[in-house]
């Protein structure tokens, strides 16, 4: 026997599923709004056009790159997460969607909730660069120097809970020893500092420092991802260089508003892949030092879920706060 209201309650479910999939093919209509947290001329910028231009090729429909940038991207942030979840409001957005979790006593949005990852369109595992100064050619080196002389060595970062920073504390956690953090409204400050000595350590990407690196001003001692950087092969990664557990790879990613349906997260993420295919988008990407990586939507959310709690735990262990 059927139960009384079932029929109605798998009418109303098949309704459901056809509509969804009616707008997951219909869609896009009209123009579509993406937002970058940072102001014009950044990675993060660029990497939206270049991803931008192309999928509005694949999807039909202008893409409109937006900066909205300030407070470590929470601005645009928010803005997507109030956003009408239609589709037609998306964000590129890099890492530090994971550490602004924590680092901000206070946000708008729930980063977990309200957030929708899309697409993962790539990672830029950055170099452990030191001065020739420094008396170290190897992380081992560098570790034995840091315990023997704490608090000696100075680290440049692009700002306090800025991405050079929570990078290097991590790095400290896992070798028990103690570096001087020096904060600059911004990294490109903080490399010329490098460059004159007056700090003697950096985690940066690898477009930043790698010429300076093969012209022989600045020494790499590793790279900070889970395997080597096909840029710099020779050099080891920090974990297998002898500080196991550690990894640094900013990735970068397309989002949406959190509540976006399932059926157009599908969509969005099989035209992103697709763009992430062609040739010249992987040169354009490649040159701003991203190693193209596409995945499902499912397996980027579990990145972000994963990264909000291992960063989440450092920052609050170190009563990091950005505002």
């Amino acid at each position: 026997m059927i139960p009384r209201g079932l029929p109605g309650l798998t009418a109303f479910f098949v309704c459901l599923f056809a509509g969804a999939t009616a707008l997951a093919q219909s869609y896009p209509t009209r123009a579509i709004r993406m937002l970058v947290p940072f102001a014009p001329g950044g990675t993060t910028d660029i990497v939206a056009r270049v991803i931008g231009l192309k999928l509005s090729e694949d999807l039909g429909q202008p893409i409109v790159v937006e900066n909205k940038s300030g407070a470590g991207g929470t601005i645009a942030t928010a803005m997507l997460a109030k956003s009408p979840a239609d589709g037609y409001t998306l964000m590129v957005m890099h890492q530090g969607l994971a550490f602004n979790a924590s680092l901000y006593a206070s946000l708008a949005y729930d980063t977990l909730k309200d957030v929708a990852p899309i697409a993962h369109i790539g990672a830029t595992p950055n170099a452990l660069v030191v001065t020739n100064a420094l008396p170290v050619k190897s992380v081992k080196e560098f570790i034995d120097y840091a315990r023997a002389n704490p608090g000696r060595i100075a680290y440049g970062s692009g700002g306090f809970g800025s991405a050079g920073h929570l990078s290097m504390e991590l790095l400290q956690s896992l070798t028990a020893t103690k570096l001087t953090h020096v904060p600059y409204k911004g990294s490109g400050p903080a490399l010329t500092d490098l460059m004159g000595g007056q700090v003697q350590a950096m985690l940066l990407t690898l477009p930043a420092v790698i010429s300076y690196v093969k012209s022989g001003k600045l020494h790499a001692i590793a790279t900070s991802g889970s395997r080597r950087s096909g840029a710099l092969p020779d050099l080891p990664t920090i974990a297998e260089a002898g500080v196991p557990g550690y990894e640094y790879t900013p990735w970068y990613g397309v989002f949406g508003p959190g509540t976006l349906p399932r059926e157009l997260v599908i969509r969005l993420n099989v035209s992103v892949n697709k763009v992430l295919e062609d040739a010249a988008v992987h040169d354009k990407l490649a040159q701003q030092g991203l190693e193209v990586r596409a995945m499902d939507s499912a397996r980027f959310a579990e990145l972000l879920r994963a990264d909000v709690a291992r960063w989440g735990k450092l920052i609050r262990d170190l009563g990091i706060r950005a505002d």
